[in-house]
């Protein structure tokens, strides 16, 4: 690559700290970046608040097309994820049922009837 490769109008940067703009930055030749980028408080503050029913109905628009954006599961799908949570519901009952009352047993033991 020669130098002469880069945008017409720039001057190609002599080494690798020259192309990560280290040099450029500290000795004022970059031009400023523009404006910084505006706090969250300070775009809440610009924004224009509507009246409740203006915002109940943007509310509603959102729910709707995000609820278009769901994938549905199919009706044998569904019979599979709900096999699977009453499975696994029933197994986690039986496990406190039976932590449950090894502990009563185990503080009956150690405190007395």
């Amino acid at each position: 690559m020669s130098d002469e490769q880069g945008r017409p109008g720039q001057e190609r940067p002599s080494n690798a700290a020259d192309r990560r703009g280290r040099r450029a930055a500290r000795s004022g030749n970059t031009p400023a970046k523009g404006r910084a980028t505006p706090t969250r408080a300070a775009a809440a503050t610009k924004e224009r608040k509507g009246s409740v029913f203006a915002r109940v109905a943007r509310f509603l628009r959102e729910v709707v097309a995000e609820l278009r954006k769901v994938i549905w599961p199919n009706r044998s799908q569904m019979v599979k994820y709900t096999i699977a949570v009453l499975i696994f519901v029933s197994f986690m009952v039986g496990l406190v049922f039976l932590l449950d009352s090894a502990f009563a047993e185990g503080v009956a033991l150690l405190f007395g009837d």
